[in-house]
């Protein structure tokens, strides 16, 4: 028996939720019809090598949906055809960091079950994320939703992203100079955010003689980061550095840092507590991207942070309400015992 189930193993979308999403995409598209046999248990697990509990987990789903039947003895059936899902997303991450996994799980729960999502990560490879892109541009996803974060590379992203039609397309995290048409995007206005954050901050930062910004030379945050910070310390007359490399770089009282790597950030502690200083007196510390750790690191560290699980839902509602929009996400400041 052949059949329409395909599960990609390059997706970091589970495979029973592919399972799923094959199946009622060949309900959608007429391939599978009312009554007809589905492949058993024990087909797809030879078919894909993966589990018995991955496929029993899958058919499990779609009966409790009322989408399939079982009979026994016989196997599993298509029981009913008159289903609509919403969208079909294609989502593509630069990593799964804390702070993505706060986007990722923010967008599925408003999503829900009536949308199927395919997921991608590229790890910052720019070739990794070209590839994605081109290989399922013909597929029948109603959207693309994108992170464009790169190490390296990246010349030709306006034109690989400019192939996607724009009605599909959502940009998420950070906008892309250059594409054209009306496509949506959610995003953080990196220069404008840490100006405005280290702005609330100035009271507590004047407390130190300078302020020192970690970003490393093979850095993939945009340097709109940099241009804010400038711009901070110009125009509130703060001496400031940019250091390059935290493991070497001189730490001296009254030097306050804003890391925004999180390896940066356990080297920056682990040498402060080296040299014998008090972090929030002697060594000031504020951290870029908020996570449920830095609430209790050193009694509290200090964070300018965009809202991550605002950015997956506003993303998601976009979706759901078909509309079109660039929104800037909200960007706040944090302060805590670090500074």
């Amino acid at each position: 028996m052949k059949h329409n189930i395909q599960i990609n193993e390059h997706s970091k979308t589970p495979k029973y939720i592919q399972i799923i999403n094959s199946i009622l995409s060949g309900i959608e598209s007429g391939v599978l019809e009312k009554k007809e046999k589905l492949p058993s248990v024990n087909r797809l697990l030879i078919d894909f090598d993966i589990s018995r509990d991955t496929v029993v987990k899958a058919y499990d789903h779609l009966k409790q949906i009322d989408i399939i039947e079982s009979v026994p003895g016989k196997g599993y059936y298509v029981k009913r055809t008159d289903i609509q899902r919403k969208a079909k997303v294609f989502l593509l991450f630069n990593k799964l960091s804390v702070h993505k996994k706060m986007i990722y799980d923010a967008f599925v729960e408003v999503l829900g079950e009536e949308v199927s999502i395919d997921f991608f990560i590229y790890n910052n490879n720019y070739r990794l994320f070209k590839q994605w892109i081109l290989e399922n541009l013909d597929k029948d996803y109603s959207h693309f939703v994108i992170i464009a974060h790169f190490l390296d590379g990246g010349k030709d992203v306006v034109e690989v992203i400019n192939q996607i039609p724009k009605h599909k397309l959502i940009l998420l995290d950070k906008k892309v100079p250059g594409i054209e048409g009306e496509y949506s995007a959610v995003y953080q206005d990196f220069g404008n955010d840490i100006y405005q954050a280290l702005t609330e901050a100035k009271d507590k930062l004047s407390q130190y003689r300078k302020i020192k910004i970690i970003f490393p030379e093979d850095s993939y945050h945009p340097k709109e980061i940099l241009s804010g910070f400038r711009r901070f310390c110009a125009e509130f007359a703060f001496d400031y550095e940019i250091v390059r490399d935290i493991s070497s770089s001189p730490i001296e009282p009254k030097d306050a840092f804003i890391n925004l790597m999180e390896d940066d950030l356990i080297t920056l502690i682990k040498r402060v507590k080296s040299l014998g200083l008090k972090t929030g007196e002697e060594v000031g510390i504020i951290s870029y991207n908020e996570t449920p750790l830095k609430e209790i690191l050193l009694d509290g560290i200090t964070v300018i942070s965009t809202d991550f699980k605002k950015l997956g839902e506003t993303a998601a509602q976009l979706i759901l309400e078909k509309q079109k929009a660039h929104i800037i996400n909200p960007f706040y400041f944090v302060p805590r015992n670090s500074l």
